[in-house]
């Protein structure tokens, strides 16, 4: 299934909601896109990955560059909702360490309030 991104605004916060895949190719070049453009307006980001059924190599350097970008523009990138897959690929490569990783969009948004 190829990837599909919703977006919302929760309190100040970027809520995106991906569904589907994100693999090397269209799907990656989509969520870079996509958040490149929304870090400009609102850098403060939760990625809802509640949806996500596979991610790829190209896809988690995605997810890395995203946060690198973020941080560079003074922001942040929170993962929330990791499906059990997702969450096994993440912690296999370490990129939990990485990440914030809440179990709730929800929870995500809030601890952005809770940082201010």
């Amino acid at each position: 299934m190829q990837l599909k991104l919703s977006q919302q605004n929760q309190d100040g916060v970027l809520v995106v909601n991906c569904t589907g895949r994100i693999v090397f190719g269209e799907e990656s070049s989509l969520l870079r896109e996509s958040v490149k453009k929304a870090i400009s307006e609102n850098n403060r980001i939760v990625l809802n990955l509640g949806e996500i059924n596979y991610i790829d190599s190209g896809g988690l350097g995605t997810l890395v560059a995203l946060r690198a970008s973020a941080q560079n523009a003074g922001g942040t990138i929170k993962l929330a909702n990791l499906t059990k897959r997702v969450g096994d690929l993440l912690q296999v490569t370490k990129l939990l360490t990485v990440f914030e990783v809440f179990n709730s969009e929800a929870e995500a948004v809030d601890s952005f309030r809770k940082a201010a």
